[in-house]
């Protein structure tokens, strides 16, 4: 299924690429003044080991920041699985133009297609599996919005944005509370939590993170959607999840595995039985994807530097 672009996320992307654009390029390409302001070229971004596509859709709007001559051919699609040698797009204008835009540009496309590349390696994992793979807010300060397309793009499923769309009450607001005179939090920010659904989103949801099974119980009677079980080993989950199916909430209360996830031991978690498995490691850890700007000099052609 395609993966479409939010209006919040289109306008990260111009935001992001103007900066880009502005830290990179200051007064000017001091370089690239080397070059005849004639010389026409084309660069081709050519992927340099297998990897999921994410962030061809921003190269023309990285382009047009440099200059309006540039052209552009998508050649694959957003989520596409390349392999080595692979051309993803090409860029066809003022030689100057092309070579001063493509570090932004690779930035961008290495960046975003290592964040697709690892999600769809953990999404490959739990195949067959009732868990889905979801993000985290640990991203890279300003990029969230696109940090988080990417792991669709990747086959991964989108966490709460921020603070501001969902609730998570998690051990450091219990702590918090306990240290503040509620000494039983779980028992008693049921009528709290009620009043603060209003809050939020829509779409938004209830979450409440334990990392002991003696506190599940008390987590199950909350009007939560969600229950976070924070670095427990598999047979804990196992457990955790059937005490809630136990309880009569399979289907109303989803279970959330989060803590430690590695690729290596994603599947043994999936086979638990929950339905969310929170990785921060597929955007804070991801490494860039191999990408390359191939350059080829064609003729002359009339224009100024802008």
């Amino acid at each position: 299924m395609a993966v479409t672009l939010t209006e919040l996320e289109r306008e990260n992307i111009r935001h992001l690429v103007y900066l880009a654009r502005e830290e990179d390029l200051g007064g000017g390409d001091i370089t690239s003044k080397l070059l005849p302001a004639d010389l026409r070229a084309t660069g081709r971004f050519v992927a340099r080991e297998p990897m999921v596509l994410c962030g061809g859709v921003l190269l023309d709007t990285v382009a047009k920041e440099y200059n309006e001559l540039i052209e552009m051919i998508l050649w694959q699609e957003e989520g596409a699985r390349l392999e080595a040698g692979d051309v993803i797009a090409e860029w066809t204008g003022p030689a100057w133009a092309v070579l001063a835009a493509e570090r932004v540009a690779l930035n961008f496309l290495q960046r975003l297609s290592g964040i697709a590349t690892l999600t769809r390696k953990f999404v490959n994992a739990i195949s067959g599996t009732t868990a889905a793979i979801y993000d985290t807010r640990k991203t890279t300060p300003g990029w969230r919005h696109l940090e988080k397309y990417a792991v669709r793009v990747g086959g991964g499923k989108n966490h709460r944005a921020g603070l501001y769309d969902a609730i998570l009450v998690k051990d450091n607001h219990l702590h918090a509370m306990i240290a503040g005179g509620i000494l039983e939090p779980l028992k008693e920010i049921a009528e709290p939590l009620k009043e603060l659904r209003k809050e939020i989103h829509h779409n938004g949801f209830v979450e409440v993170e334990i990392d002991q099974l003696s506190q599940l119980p008390d987590a199950l009677k909350l009007p939560v959607d969600i229950i976070l079980l924070d670095n427990m080993m598999p047979d804990k989950l196992a457990r955790a999840v059937q005490i809630r199916d136990e309880a009569g909430l399979k289907g109303k209360v989803q279970m959330e595995a989060s803590g430690g996830i590695t690729l290596q031991r994603v599947r043994e978690v999936a086979a638990t039985g929950v339905e969310r498995i929170s990785c921060g490691v597929i955007t804070h850890s991801a490494p860039a994807a191999d990408i390359a700007l191939d350059i080829e000099i064609q003729k002359k052609v009339v224009g100024n530097r802008t």
